[in-house]
């Protein structure tokens, strides 16, 4: 803590250094950017550029003010992977004894899900015969602090759960006047209906689906299940071939954990295309590796209070993801954030969790150029577009930058393409 403190100080300080060596042209530039006639100036917008060299701020603007970042808090959740997972995921804990296996999920989101190196089940569970599954060591629950209640039928916010299988996701396929659903499993509880639904619907509270043959449209492709237990052990004993039975039996303290997969794939995927299912199971896997609890709170809190406590103001953080609008943070923190990442990543390898302007991810139609200059991860939802990483200039050098916007009444995509401008102008003239 002494050591955390210490870095706090030295970087509070950092702020009131000179800027780095910039034209006053260069500056004006930026300064015109976000002045009182400027787009920027109808929203709360913050920003920050910052030398990598130096360690110094070259221009800021509101970057002490606190926004919601959206999917940016994705980077987050991608340090306390790197930092406390390391190379492997936590996939489970369990006993064995005789033809009996016990397990406890512990997050790992990689069953059956993309194209993931898959966790081999079949020779784990070896000569057992019977799998006793429990979710007792899960303390937060399957949807995150703030998340949107109606947002539960889109893919983008697919339950959390111990022991996922297919990204809790039910795959839509239309076939001639009716649909098909993957798992199969989901077929049974296919319902039809006289409701005007354009998609398939599930209940809330259920994993019964809706149908109308004469209004389906079918431009959703996925939909979250509802990750009960019951569900987890009918999909994994239809996998494994070996029967699964539900038993909330606490986790104790004499026991073994199984680490079946490597981890970067699928914290570049978390980052890449801003999957928000990953990058929730990423933080219950953080949060099993070091309290052997799947408790989203506790973990937070964990990180806040230690590696993470030399942020010059502290985040409100909730979720993995950023789904959630009760996350908070400046563009100075995530500044040191990106810091940080590079004392655990050499540049070159940071830049492979980044999407790439023109070129990858959730940049690849956007920050188009010859030569790629941003690398970064986006954030946005409604009222809300952010930007964080890094910019190459023409002149060699490479600054970090933080760029928030929040409250602003139009299409997120008017503030992207004026985002856009101010990034082209820091790479021309810095």
């Amino acid at each position: 803590m002494k050591k955390n403190t210490l870095l706090f100080l030295i970087f509070v300080l950092l702020w009131k250094v000179a800027p780095a060596q910039v034209s006053k042209e260069s500056l004006s530039i930026l300064e015109n950017s976000f002045g009182d006639q400027s787009f920027f100036n109808g929203h709360l917008t913050g920003f920050i550029l910052y030398d990598l060299d130096s360690k110094q701020v070259v221009f800021e603007k509101n970057s002490h003010i606190y926004q919601i970042p959206a999917s940016t808090t994705k980077l987050l959740t991608l340090y306390a992977g790197l930092l406390i997972l390391k190379d492997s995921t936590q996939t489970l804990r369990y006993q064995s004894f005789g033809d009996t296996l016990k397990i406890w999920g512990s997050g790992d989101p990689s069953w059956n899900y993309k194209d993931f190196s898959q966790p081999d089940f079949k020779k784990f569970i070896g000569t057992h015969s019977v799998i006793l599954f429990s979710d007792a060591n899960q303390v937060s629950p399957a949807f995150g602090y703030g998340w949107q209640w109606d947002d539960y039928y889109y893919d983008y916010a697919a339950e959390r759960s111990s022991l996922p299988m297919y990204g809790n996701l039910v795959q839509v396929t239309k076939a001639e006047n009716s649909i098909a659903l993957f798992p199969t499993s989901f077929q049974s509880k296919l319902q039809p209906s006289t409701k005007f639904l354009k998609e398939v619907e599930r209940d809330f509270h259920s994993n019964t689906f809706y149908f109308n043959s004469e209004t389906f449209v079918g431009k959703e492709t996925y939909i979250p299940f509802k990750a009960d237990p019951a569900m987890a052990v009918e999909l994994a004993s239809q996998e494994t071939g070996v029967p699964w039975i539900y038993r909330p039996d606490s986790l104790p303290a004499d026991h073994s954990q199984w680490r079946a997969s490597e981890l970067a794939p699928i914290l570049k995927e978390m980052m890449l295309v801003s999957d928000n299912f990953l990058a929730e199971q990423i933080l219950w896997m953080v949060s099993d590796k070091l309290f052997q609890t799947l408790d989203n709170e506790r973990t937070v809190e964990h990180l806040l209070k230690t590696s993470l406590a030399d942020l010059p103001d502290q985040p409100k953080w909730v979720d993995g993801s950023g789904l959630s609008r009760h996350n908070l943070i400046t563009p100075r923190s995530l500044i040191r954030l990106f810091e940080k990442l590079l004392e655990l990543l050499p540049q070159d390898q940071l830049e492979e969790y980044l999407a790439i302007g023109g070129k990858s991810g959730t940049l690849k139609n956007t920050f188009q150029a010859a030569a790629p200059y941003i690398f970064a991860k986006t954030g946005s939802m409604s009222h809300s577009y952010n930007l964080a990483g890094m910019v190459k200039t023409k002149s060699g050098k490479t600054y970090a930058f933080a760029f928030m916007n929040s409250n602003f009444p139009f299409p997120v995509s008017g503030v992207r393409k004026e985002v856009e401008k101010v990034m082209l102008q820091v790479r021309d003239h810095f």
